[in-house]
């Protein structure tokens, strides 16, 4: 399958939902059956959509814990697509109680999809903003 930039826009939309609400039924459509799934690029991958799905789920994730509705803001945007890969960038950012930034992360996402438009890759690069660290 060859992905245009709109078919990842609405991966990411798709993305930012299924993190917004954790249906699960939302993030297992956005992975193949044999989907792996990385939240650092050094971690050995997560394999296989329920995989992926248990670790999203987790009342302690894999790699962070769950972020409750309101207390970030993202977008992300394609920068690169051929053939099945395309590479996301964006950002997120973690609100205080009082609707004030306490964190802001810029995000590149390396994504390969299948025949059917379902990420069969997933790498995340994060890194907090210098301003905002500490």
């Amino acid at each position: 399958m060859s992905v245009t930039g709109a078919d990842v826009e609405a991966w990411l939309e798709r993305y930012r939902e299924a993190w917004r609400t954790y249906d699960e039924a939302s993030i297992a459509a956005l992975f193949s059956p044999d989907a792996e799934y990385r939240y650092h690029p050094w971690d050995a991958p997560l394999v296989g959509r329920d995989e992926i799905v248990r670790s999203w789920l987790a009342p302690n994730g894999a790699a962070s814990s769950r972020d409750e509705p309101g207390t970030y803001e993202a977008h992300y945007e394609p920068f690169a697509v051929g053939g099945d890969e395309a590479v996301a960038i964006g950002w997120t950012t973690y609100l205080g109680p009082d609707g004030e930034v306490v964190r802001t992360y810029d995000n590149a996402f390396l994504l390969r999809f299948d025949d059917a438009g379902a990420c069969r890759s997933f790498t995340e690069f994060f890194m907090v903003r210098p301003s905002e660290a500490g």
